[in-house]
C-alpha cells in the first residue's frame, strides 16, 4: 500500500508540471494532521485487547475533512494518507465544501462478535473525539463499516459532547438523519459519469464487465441496466460469470445473497482475470487497486476503464492503455458520488432539511455529469490524460482558495 501513495504522490507531481506549480507539491502531499491511536477494547470473554487506529486530515482548505473509517487486517499508515490524499481530490473536484481525510483501524472484523464490533467502534470514536465533529472532520463508511458503525459514533460522540450530534458523521440510518439515496450514490454517481461519456462520445446501449460487485458494483450493475445498458459479466473474490447477450442480474443477485457467490449462477464461468480482458464498451474495476497493471494491460480490450474502484490501474498500465487508444475515466470522478452524497447528508444535518430521493438523484445527476464534462473539457484544452486533466482541476480549486 505505500507504493499506492507513492503512485499518488507521482500523479500529483506529473499535474503539477502541467499548470506550472511544482512548488505546492509539498503542500499537496503532506498531511495536514496524522493521529495514531492505541485503544483498549473489552472482549466477549472478559479480556482487554489493545487495538491501533489512525486518523489523517490530509488538506483542510476547502473544509473540514471528510473520509470514510475502514475496518481491515491490513490497514496501516501508509495507506490511510493516501486515502486521504483522494478525497482532497475527489472533494475538489466535485467543488464540494471538503478537505480530505481518512481513517483505519487494524483488526479483522470478521473475527469480532457484533458487542466486540461495538466496543471496539465506541473505543476509538473516544480515542479521535476530538479530532473529529461536523466543523472539523466527518467519518462515513468503508470498508467492513457501515450505518451501524456510524450510529455507534453518532451515539458515542454525542455523549461525550453532551448533546445530540448526527451531523459528525454521514452513511447514517436514516432515523438518524441519514439520507435517503446515500447507500446507493457511489454507484450511481458512476452511472452518470457514464452517461455523460456517452453522450460525449457518441456510444449507445453498451456492453459493460464489472468486476467486484460490492456496493457499489451491485448498484452500478443495477442502474446500468436500467438505462438499457449489457452486463456481461460481474465478479466477486470466488471468480467472475459471463453471457456476451446480456446477464439476468436479478438472477444473479439473488444467487450471490443465497450462496455467496456469483460462481454458482448456471452462466458460463470466467476469472477475474479473464473479466478485464473481455472486449466490451465499458470495464468498470470495481473491487481492489492494482487489477490493471503493466502486466495485463495490453491484454485489456476494453474501449473505456470507468474506475469505480480507488486505484485499479497502475500508472504503468494506464500508460500502455492510452497508447494503445483506450480511455481510463479517474477514481476521483467515477467513484465520487459516495462523497457528494455524504455532502447532502451533512447539509441536510446541518440545514434541517429531508430531502426526497428524487431531489437527492437529481442533485447527484448535476454534480457528476457537471464534473465529467468539465474533465473531458480540461483534457482537450490541455491536450492531457482524463486523469491528469481531472488532477488539475482538482490542483486549481485548492491553490485558488489558498491564494
Amino acid at each position: 500500500m505505500a507504493n499506492f501513495y507513492e503512485e499518488v504522490k507521482t500523479e500529483l507531481k506529473e499535474a503539477l508540471k502541467v499548470i506550472d506549480k511544482s512548488q505546492y507539491y509539498d503542500l499537496l502531499t503532506k498531511p495536514k494532521q496524522i493521529i495514531t491511536v492505541n485503544f483498549p477494547v473489552k472482549m466477549d470473554d472478559g479480556s482487554t485487547r489493545i487495538f491501533t487506529g489512525y486518523r489523517v486530515l490530509h488538506n483542510s482548505t476547502l473544509g473540514p475533512g471528510k473520509g470514510g473509517i475502514r475496518y481491515h487486517f491490513a490497514v496501516c499508515l501508509e495507506e490511510v494518507e493516501a486515502l486521504a490524499a483522494l478525497m482532497s481530490l475527489k472533494c475538489a473536484l466535485l467543488d464540494l465544501p471538503f478537505g480530505g481525510a481518512k481513517g483505519g483501524v487494524e483488526v479483522n472484523p470478521k473475527e469480532l462478535s457484533e458487542k466486540e464490533l461495538e466496543n471496539l467502534t465506541r473505543a476509538f470514536t473516544r480515542a479521535i473525539c476530538n479530532n473529529i465533529g461536523p466543523d472539523t472532520d466527518i467519518p462515513a463508511p468503508d470498508v467492513y463499516t457501515n450505518a451501524q458503525t456510524m450510529s455507534w459514533i453518532v451515539d458515542e460522540y454525542s455523549k461525550i459532547k453532551g448533546k445530540f450530534t448526527p451531523a459528525v458523521v454521514t452513511g447514517k440510518p436514516l432515523d438518524l438523519g441519514g439520507a435517503v439515496g446515500r447507500n446507493e450514490s457511489t454507484g450511481l454517481g458512476a452511472v452518470y459519469v457514464m452517461e455523460e461519456i456517452m453522450q460525449i462520445e457518441g456510444i449507445n446501449k453498451p456492453t459493460i464487465a464489472i468486476q467486484g460487485l460490492g456496493n457499489v458494483g451491485k448498484h452500478f450493475a443495477k442502474f446500468a441496466a436500467e438505462r438499457a445498458c449489457r452486463v456481461v459479466a460481474v465478479s466477486d473474490s470466488k471468480g467472475g460469470i459471463y453471457n456476451p447477450k446480456g446477464l439476468d442480474l436479478d438472477e444473479v443477485f439473488r444467487v450471490k445473497e443465497e450462496t455467496g457467490s456469483v460462481v454458482n449462477c448456471e452462466v458460463e464461468k470466467i476469472t477475474n482475470e479473464e473479466l478485464l480482458e473481455l472486449e466490451v464498451d465499458f470495464l468498470v474495476p470495481a473491487a481492489l487497486e492494482d487489477q490493471i497493471t503493466k502486466k495485463n494491460a495490453n491484454k485489456i480490450k476494453a474501449r473505456i476503464v470507468l474506475e469505480a474502484a480507488n486505484g485499479p490501474t497502475t500508472p504503468e498500465g494506464e500508460a500502455i492503455l492510452i497508447k494503445k487508444g483506450l480511455r481510463v475515466i479517474p477514481d476521483i470522478l467515477v467513484n465520487a458520488g459516495g462523497v457528494t452524497g455524504s455532502y447532502f447528508e451533512w447539509y441536510q444535518n446541518k440545514h434541517n432539511e429531508k430531502w426526497t430521493l428524487e431531489k437527492f438523484n437529481s442533485e447527484l445527476e448535476k454534480k457528476m455529469k457537471k464534473a465529467a464534462r468539465e474533465v473531458y473539457e480540461t483534457r482537450l484544452e490541455r491536450k492531457v490524460s482524463c486523469r491528469k486533466a481531472a488532477l488539475i482541476l482538482s490542483i486549481q480549486r485548492i491553490l485558488d482558495k489558498i491564494k
